[in-house]
């Protein structure tokens, strides 16, 4: 196993939140044993923040009214904000950023392209569910960095990320048009697993690691109940 700064982080208890009602007993995980040496983890995590920004600036654009533009030009500004808060720490380290973005750029720009979908609604749901899976991935992953960056990172990627209006938007053109539930919720699920995708390439995984797969389900398992829990906000089912 790669060591990142020749530290190894110690056995932490990742918190597992149950989904409509499920009861989930609690799993152990190494996170040393998973989290990526810093700069990649830091390079990975801010180009989907930029990617979040661009996906929202789209969906700006589009919108049907001023007001819902400037709220989503708000929203698109605050995932640039994190993307910069990322840059900055690998630049504290003596990074460059754009060298540590580079290994990612082809993945996570066709990772937008997908989420952006044929209809605007697609495009904000489209943000709204793989940016929130995705923070919660990186912020849970994060609890394995060294403790002089570990609580920074989270608290960059738990930031507001301003996604009211799209819980609104949705929700209001679902209650006009009742029938487009049906097409936003299988939407929503097919983003699921193109995004658990991207989350996976994010861990470090070798050896016996590699070979046991059960030890990894419980990283996944806190952000697939919010993820629900984000349908359901939506009037979706997951």
């Amino acid at each position: 196993m790669v060591s990142w700064f020749g530290r190894r982080a110690k056995r932490l208890e990742i918190p597992r939140l149950t989904g409509r009602g499920e009861t989930l007993p609690t799993t152990k995980v190494d996170l040393g044993e998973l989290v990526p040496p810093l700069p990649q983890f830091l390079g990975q995590a801010a180009y989907m923040e930029l990617g979040v920004f661009e996906s929202l600036a789209q969906a700006a654009t589009a919108a049907p009214s001023i007001t819902v533009k400037g709220q989503l030009s708000r929203s698109a500004g605050l995932a640039l904000a994190k993307h910069e808060s990322l840059v900055d720490e690998l630049r504290r380290r003596g990074t460059d950023p754009a060298e540590a973005m580079a290994p990612f750029s082809a993945d996570l720009d066709a990772f937008r392209r997908m989420r952006a979908g044929t209809t605007w609604h697609e495009t904000l749901i489209g943000c709204y569910l793989t940016a929130g899976l995705l923070d919660d991935f990186f912020a849970g992953l994060a609890a394995g960095l060294p403790g002089d960056i570990r609580s920074q990172v989270v608290k960059i990627l738990q930031q507001d990320a301003g996604f009211a209006v799209v819980v609104r938007e949705v929700t209001a053109a679902i209650a006009t048009d009742p029938k487009l539930a049906s097409s936003l919720a299988l939407w929503g699920r097919r983003l699921v697993g193109d995004t658990l995708l991207i989350a996976r390439s994010a861990l470090h995984v070798s050896g016996d690691l590699a070979r046991d797969e059960s030890r990894i389900e419980p990283v996944f398992t806190e952000i697939i109940a919010a993820h629900t829990r984000r349908m359901d906000e939506l009037g979706l089912t997951a």
